[in-house]
Parts: C-alpha cells; sequence; structure tokens
C-alpha cells in the first residue's frame, strides 16, 4: 500500500495516551510503524489500553506497547528505551516524538518556583533526557519532532513558564539537527495552535472562539488528525531534507 510510509518503523510517542499524542500514534501506526505509547500515571492506564487495542486489535494489527513511565525523573526515559528495545529486539528506533507536556497558566506574580519545576522538569529536561536516552540506539536516518506550542512566540498573558519551555524545545530543535545532520538525522519542530481536544475545554469558551474566527483557514480549531498528518510527513523518508524548523499547524493562526 502507497499510504505504508512508515512500515517497519520503530516509533516512540511520549504522552500518547490522549490527545494530539493518541492521534500521533494511531496515524503512525496506520502508516505501518511498530508504536511506542507512554504515560505517566495510573489513571491514564486505560486510555493507554484503548489506544493499544485500537492498534494492534480490530482496526490497524499493527505491534504495539505501552510504558508507563514518569519523564520528570531521571529513570523515566531510560525505562521507555529499554521497554522499547525489549519489545523490537531487533529493530532499533527510528522514530522519537517528544509530546509529552503540561502548562501552569498563572500571572509573572503569582509564578512559584514549584510552578516553575513542574513546567521546567517535563518539557524542557524531560525533552532533553529523553531524546539523549533514545540516541545511542537511534538508527540511520533517524526522526525526532518535538512538539512545542504556538505560544512559545505568541507572547500570550499568564503563559509565561508554558511559553518559555516551548521555546527551549524550539532551541533544542534547531541545536539538535545542526549536532545530529551528519548521521543523517533530522530534527524539526511543530507548534499546533488550538486543538480539539479534551485541554481546549479548560479555557474561557470566549477566547477559544475568538481564536477559531482568528484562523484563516475555515475558522475553526485543529482536529487531532490536521496535526497528526504533518508530523507523519516529518518522520518519513521524503522529509529527508527538512530539518532544524519550526512548522505552525494553526491554519493561519500564526505564520513564522
Amino acid at each position: 500500500m502507497d499510504d505504508l510510509t512508515l512500515d517497519g518503523k520503530v516509533a516512540i510517542i511520549t504522552g500518547s495516551s490522549r490527545g494530539i499524542g493518541e492521534g500521533l500514534a494511531v496515524e503512525f501506526a496506520r502508516r505501518g510503524a511498530k508504536v511506542v505509547i507512554t504515560y505517566t500515571s495510573e489513571s491514564s492506564s486505560a486510555k493507554a489500553d484503548k489506544v493499544l487495542s485500537c492498534i494492534v486489535g480490530y482496526q490497524y494489527g499493527r505491534s504495539a506497547i505501552k510504558v508507563q513511565a514518569d519523564l520528570r525523573t531521571l529513570e523515566g526515559p531510560s525505562q521507555i528505551v529499554a521497554a522499547t528495545l525489549k519489545a523490537f529486539p531487533d529493530d532499533g528506533i527510528d522514530i522519537l516524538v517528544n509530546n509529552a507536556g503540561c502548562e501552569v497558566q498563572k500571572r509573572l506574580s503569582e509564578v512559584t518556583a514549584e510552578d516553575l519545576q513542574y513546567v521546567y522538569d517535563l518539557n524542557v529536561r524531560g525533552t532533553m533526557l529523553m531524546t539523549q536516552a533514545v540516541l545511542p540506539h537511534l538508527r540511520r536516518p533517524g526522526r525526532i519532532i518535538n512538539i512545542a506550542s504556538v505560544a512559545a512566540r505568541a507572547g500570550l498573558s499568564g503563559y509565561s513558564l508554558y511559553a518559555s519551555s516551548k521555546a527551549a524545545m524550539e532551541g533544542f530543535t534547531r541545536c539538535w539537527a545542526a549536532e545530529l545532520g551528519a548521521d543523517g538525522h533530522t530534527v524539526n519542530c511543530v507548534n499546533p495552535g488550538p486543538v480539539d481536544t479534551d485541554m481546549i475545554y479548560q479555557i474561557n469558551p470566549d477566547i477559544v472562539e475568538a481564536q477559531k474566527k482568528s484562523t484563516p483557514v475555515e475558522q475553526r480549531l485543529a482536529t487531532v488528525d490536521d496535526i497528526a498528518q504533518i508530523c507523519a510527513f516529518l518522520a518519513e523518508e521524503r522529509s529527508r531534507w527538512v530539518t532544524g524548523q519550526t512548522i505552525s499547524a494553526s491554519g493561519g493562526w500564526t505564520m513564522y
């Protein structure tokens, strides 16, 4: 089939029990990848099982595993890599999507040191340590995709922790692309705009409506599949000459 563009590839997608990560896991599997679904809390186990069933069961029949690990810890990334290599011992790792993330929405005067640690331990340190853990096992031509946010450049009030952590991921992307290109690896960043997931409904409805109206393409929220299609392209061979780039996946809500 022409759409099996990731056939046989091993893909780790962090934070993939729901939302954008879930959509990426399903789309990568649809394209033939062996997928590693990661999640943090026990409360997400059932959601991870649902994604796993969708991939290996009635829908696609692909290989997939789920791994519970906390990327805020030093051990979490190595646990994910070890489980991946155990499940797919002859394959190495081809694709890493650093999707797991969190946010704290507070004005500058309200931000605490604990808030800073909470966001940066996952969004920044977790991304760095996860990539370091994968790197020795990344097969040429490897693909690293960082999921950041349009907030990294938008200057949104109350989002200084989240936005700065996502801006760090953009910085990682450019530096790692420069470092890893000689090994045939590419590193890119995708900045989703407002996406129709559970998280969007935690935001003031008036703000969401304003975001929709200011989105040039169809004046709507993105679907998870809108983001998944972009990431799937970046993961496949045809994207080989794209690296170090940040792509605004926002329907034109932001334009770089």
